[in-house]
């Protein structure tokens, strides 16, 4: 079962994801260059937009964690510092197994890693009964660490965690390790990289900044001279959720049992209800201060069923060349291709659409305000669940 998310989203003059030299991402796609926006550049706005409205647990991906997350929260619990450093650099060569990921006698990793709230509470509980065992602390901690290789997730559940290990991060975009003792967890969510409908047709933006404490008769001109290449245009983008998947890593049941999970089903429906908005009210942007490139979705279509997802990307293979009202002509382009791939291969699923203009031309969407749209594509896929 799965659940489609195509949004089309305009955008004034802003300069809302950047590459290496400071310019917009862009891309080569049918007839010509478009603007795009990277998939990690929107999943990490929706993630932190969801992170203040869901009650689950959140995900940590950082070099600082067993710096700043495990090691001062057992220091601020009593343990000896000394000891607690000792226990967490012993910490990480058990759960970081490459040596080149981490600085040697050092609690900083070389590279970011995620890493669930449940986890860091039980590896600050870890260490702070190591420390205070009378066993050898050293010994103990290494007992543990071959408990925790045969299977840490019931050990983590059983000292009080829950399923999410790597936190709803990690639920909806996936965990790579390779540690033997985290798990990974591959991605529900897939997001396809947000492209204009139209030609790239950029400016760059030349700006000056003024002193305002030059005296007359000193030297004219501005204390600062700068530019910024900036662009306006209209986003289509694509997300995709496997909502088995995302069942199995709320709950850790078998993803073929998804459908006998009340309580993630609930979870799920919460999390799906906080994406789908979260797709469509918050925007990612570089320079916020200087071109507040805030804007809502004037169109979000919602498809669910069994077959393969398949991107409507191709509608516009083909760039639109603006005539009149932009936004109603990809809206329609996007209906007609829609219909020619009914035609082709019939109506597959149920379909769900809101948007500020007329959707006639979207064959087979029941219309709505956006709150009642996801409701009806969430009772699709879960039954009224």
């Amino acid at each position: 079962m799965f659940m489609q998310i195509h949004t089309l989203t305009s955008y004034h003059a802003a300069l809302l994801n950047r590459d290496d030299a400071g310019l917009a991402k862009r891309i080569p796609f049918g007839n010509a260059e478009r603007m795009r926006v990277s998939s990690q550049c929107l999943k990490r706005h929706w993630r932190l937009a969801l992170n203040e409205t869901l009650s689950l647990p959140s995900g940590i991906r950082s070099r600082h964690f067993f710096e700043r997350e495990v090691f001062r929260r057992v220091v601020a619990e009593g343990v000896d510092e000394a000891a607690a450093r000792g226990l967490v650099e012993k910490l990480i060569g058990a759960v970081i197994q490459s040596k080149e990921s981490r600085e040697k006698g050092s609690l900083f990793l070389k590279q970011p890693v995620l890493f669930g709230r449940p986890e860091a509470d039980y590896f600050v509980g870890l260490i702070r009964e190591c420390a205070e065992s009378e066993q050898d602390p050293d010994e103990l901690l290494k007992e543990r660490m071959k408990e925790h290789k045969k299977n840490f997730r019931a050990l983590l559940t059983a000292a009080g965690g829950d399923d999410l290990m790597a936190g709803i991060e990690g639920a909806l975009f996936g965990r790579f390790v390779t540690s033997d003792i985290l798990a990974r967890t591959d991605a529900s969510v897939h997001v396809a990289h947000a492209f204009t409908v139209h030609a790239l047709d950029n400016e760059v933006d030349y700006f000056t900044v003024v002193d305002d404490l030059k005296e007359a008769g000193e030297d004219a001109g501005a204390a600062h001279a700068g530019d910024m290449e900036l662009g306006a245009g209209l986003f289509y983008g694509y997300v995709v959720v496997d909502v088995p998947l995302l069942i199995s890593n709320l709950s850790g049941c078998d993803r073929r049992d998804w459908r006998d999970q009340p309580e993630a089903i609930k979870d799920a429906r919460d999390v799906l209800s906080g994406l789908v908005k979260s797709i469509a009210t918050v925007s990612p942007g570089a320079k916020l201060g200087a071109t507040a490139p805030y804007a809502w979705t004037d169109c979000a279509l919602l498809e669910t069923g069994n077959t393969q997802p398949r991107s409507l990307a191709n509608a516009y293979l083909n760039r639109l060349r603006p005539n009149g009202d932009l936004m109603q002509q990809a809206v329609a382009t996007l209906g007609g291709y829609l219909s020619q791939l009914d035609g082709m291969y019939g109506v597959e699923g149920a379909r769900f659409i809101s948007s500020t203009r007329d959707t006639d031309a979207v064959p087979e969407a029941r219309r709505a305000h956006l709150n009642q749209t996801i409701e009806s594509a969430l009772d699709s896929v879960f039954g009224g669940v």
